[in-house]
């Protein structure tokens, strides 16, 4: 019976531009397959569900797409915990669960667009989508350059995300029906674009003096 972690090994033969021959060697690497690590897959799965659900413009199924995405959000806290408590955190870990969050938000926007296309709700999805490719590439590039703790998650960041997904799940369960709690996620939502404009500015902020330095 399998345990966890489960590990397999990724076998590389690529030749950096920088090594020579002599320098050349088949690098044997192994990828932690762990239980937060498979939370983390299984959110990435939950998507086409979480969109496909919202597309359908039937009584109950907003709710169920809800309910989906609420789960989301329990991986997410979920995999961060175990990885911390089980002491299982891997890098291929720390890559893919911001992939996912992102992925998950990103999809979930598009669509509710999609289904309410009014401006004040476009705008704050454009915004937040816009935030997350501009800090991704930040942090890509800050992390070429050796400092990519600059642009680490900070507290503004944090109650942007909480916002933001609070607003996302209340929109959700409230899809086609309106009403109070709907224009309450709504203004919840523009809420979270504006940390998300606030957090932005202060992540470029931070980063533009190593910027510039290149």
């Amino acid at each position: 019976m399998a345990t966890w972690p489960l590990e397999f090994t990724i076998i590389s033969t690529r030749r950096d531009s920088f090594e020579t021959d002599n320098d050349e060697l088949v690098r044997g690497r192994r990828v932690n397959l762990n239980l937060p690590t498979w939370l983390t897959v299984f959110r990435l799965a939950l998507i086409p569900f979480v969109v496909g659900l919202i597309f359908v413009p039937a009584a109950g199924y907003s709710q169920a797409s809800a309910a989906l995405f609420g789960i989301a959000l329990i991986t997410d806290w979920l995999d961060g915990h175990l990885a911390r408590r089980w002491n299982q955190a891997s890098a291929f870990g720390a890559f893919l669960d911001p992939v996912a969050d992102k992925l998950v938000v990103c999809a979930v926007l598009v669509m509710l667009v999609y289904r309410d296309p009014h401006y004040y709700v476009a705008l704050s999805a454009t915004i937040i989508v816009g935030r997350e490719l501009t800090i991704s590439a930040l942090r890509e590039w800050m992390a070429e350059l050796g400092n990519r703790g600059i642009v680490s998650v900070g507290r503004i960041g944090k109650y942007k995300t909480a916002v933001q997904m609070v607003a996302i799940f209340i929109m959700l369960f409230n899809l086609g029906t309106g009403g109070k709690w709907y224009t309450a996620g709504i203004v919840l939502l523009a809420s979270s674009a504006v940390l998300t404009l606030v957090s932005m500015i202060n992540y470029l902020r931070q980063a533009w003096p190593h910027l510039i330095m290149e």
